[in-house]
């Protein structure tokens, strides 16, 4: 339990790795264009919250073909349905 005594209240979610390089990538994207939540935010933190842990877990992004990977999971996610 944390310090002040409050149960922390954790959400966990699966994301399949065809999800998770869609969103990183979407993440990625905004940040470049500027496109972030405003400043001192709690959107501002939860963004870079979610980005730190995408980028921890994927090894794609660094790979010479992440772009075509990432291309090629957006049409899976696509025909897929779901």
């Amino acid at each position: 339990m944390p310090k002040d005594g409050v149960p922390k209240d954790d959400v966990t979610f699966i994301l399949s790795k065809d999800e998770a390089l869609v969103l990183f990538e979407w993440l990625f994207t905004a940040k470049a264009l500027s496109r972030l939540p405003d400043e001192g935010t709690a959107e501002e933190r939860v963004f870079w919250r979610l980005e730190g842990i995408l980028e921890k877990t994927l090894a794609e992004p660094f790979r010479s073909d992440y772009a075509a990977l990432v291309e090629a999971a957006r049409l899976r996610l696509l025909a897929d349905g779901d």
